[in-house]
């Protein structure tokens, strides 16, 4: 009885406040294939498709309830075909996507039971998301859920600083008694459909804490039993760090820098931390019809290899229009980055960090795969027939360009005058081509 009790009681401690214990080795096995995906693509979709006006149309523009209501009542995704998004997504190179499950507008993708306000009560009649997770997982890729901790439809879902009716102080009485304590059992139960209803889960996005004045956090979401919740019912899911429990290491899974590029590898108090950078093609994360400052193809590539570079992954966003269709210039830079990833691939996936004894040179930036112990030099401005690295000397054992495998030439030396000035010796010298390769980015393959 005592060993039973023992065992009982050890089991309590390594479950304490519904949480597991898990070593640093067991949560890097957990999310080994998230780290060698490292390109994945970011999905937001919603009624704000319609106004196609940025995501935040209903924030921006402060509008109603009442006045939003004709975007649900003739929201009718009539092209909605996810394998074709899944092929796109493959063929760009990606390994995983995300979707909008439900964004801060509180309109649900899936046949909730806990809302009406859902996909199966507007003109689509039916589940998206169960529609979408049949088709990424055909074409092989990952599976995650974005779920806003935000709803501004929801009756009880106190007003705050960002809601839409934060300005109108007759709404804001009205609304002085709400409950968010009902509004985080309506979390739970939403969250418990749809960690229980569509399989195994890889990955979940949870959107986000915004603590202080007139703000919300972990005890407005109850982030502690929501996030127990999740663990039991999916032990394997990788989850972000927008809980507010960042003081616990095993509140989050990795970081989630959004809209910006981290100098290096993100940390959290001191320490490296698996991480993920958020990404858009242009300035809009839903469909904006009239945004026009989108990335181009080489852009996007350089970033992919600079998030690689520094440690992380790329979560590349896509905002599908209201009739369910990939805007045309998401499907160009889709297919611009796939042909590059084609034919080099082999520098992103299972790729980190260079080790520190190898040096960036100019315009370049470095990948390393520590598996096969190869270094992929990603040159962002084609030099003139010659690329110097230094400290290299008796590193490099033969060179190629990647997208081909032809022969790059490996000079310890070239020309005397490099005999004469200290350091000089340690250089090694790549014999490139004067034209620059056909290709976005070109890459030079090390094995060292």
């Amino acid at each position: 009885m005592r060993i039973r009790m023992l065992n009982l009681l050890l089991v309590l401690v390594a479950f304490v406040g519904g949480l597991r214990a898990e070593t640093d080795a067991q949560r890097e096995k957990r999310m080994a294939w998230w780290t060698d995906a490292r390109f994945g693509m970011f999905i937001h979709w919603g009624l704000y498709a319609m106004p196609a006006r940025h995501e935040w149309v209903r924030n921006r523009e402060k509008i109603s309830v009442e006045d939003y209501q004709k975007y649900f009542d003739r929201f009718d995704p009539d092209l909605y075909q996810p394998r074709e998004w899944a092929r796109a997504a493959k063929g760009a190179g990606m390994k995983y996507a995300v979707i909008t499950t439900k964004h801060h507008e509180g309109f649900c993708l899936w046949d909730t039971k806990q809302t009406d306000y859902k996909a199966p009560n507007t003109p689509a009649k039916r589940d998206l998301i169960r529609e979408f997770v049949d088709a990424y997982r055909a074409e092989g890729l990952g599976v995650g859920f974005y779920y806003s901790l935000i709803d501004w439809h929801h009756p009880e879902f106190t007003v705050d600083r960002i809601h839409p009716m934060r300005d109108n102080k007759a709404f804001r009485e009205k609304a002085k008694g709400r409950d968010m304590k009902k509004y985080a059992a309506y979390m739970r139960e939403q969250l418990r459909e749809l960690l229980t209803g569509y399989g195994k889960v890889d990955a979940l996005f949870l959107d986000f804490s915004y603590p202080g004045e007139d703000g919300k956090g972990r005890a407005d979401w109850e982030s502690e039993k929501l996030l127990a919740l999740i663990r039991e019912l999916q032990p394997g899911v990788i989850i972000n760090d927008r809980l507010d429990l960042l003081d616990r290491r095993d509140g989050w899974d990795f970081r989630t820098p959004e809209q910006f590029m981290p100098r290096e590898w993100v940390k959290h108090e001191g320490q490296r931390v698996p991480w993920e950078t958020c990404q858009t093609f242009s300035g809009s994360w839903g469909y904006h019809r009239d945004e026009n400052t989108w990335k181009s193809v080489d852009q996007l590539i350089a970033m992919l290899a600079e998030t690689v570079s520094k440690g992380g992954n790329l979560l590349l966003n896509v905002g599908p229009t209201a009739r369910g269709t990939f805007d045309d210039r998401a499907l160009a830079r889709l297919k611009g980055m796939g042909d590059w990833m084609r034919v080099n691939g082999r520098a992103i996936y299972g790729c980190t960090e260079a080790p520190p004894e190898f040096k960036r040179p100019d315009n370049c930036l470095l990948t390393y795969n520590p598996t096969t112990k190869r270094l992929y030099v990603h040159v962002l401005q084609w030099p003139m027939g010659r690329l110097n690295l230094d400290g290299y000397e008796g590193k490099v054992k033969y060179a190629q360009l990647l997208h081909d495998a032809s022969e790059v030439l490996v000079r310890k030396k070239k020309g005397a005058w490099l005999d004469e000035g200290e350091g000089y010796a340690s250089t090694v010298t790549l014999e490139l081509p004067v034209e620059k390769p056909r290709v976005a980015i070109p890459v030079v393959e090390l094995f060292l």
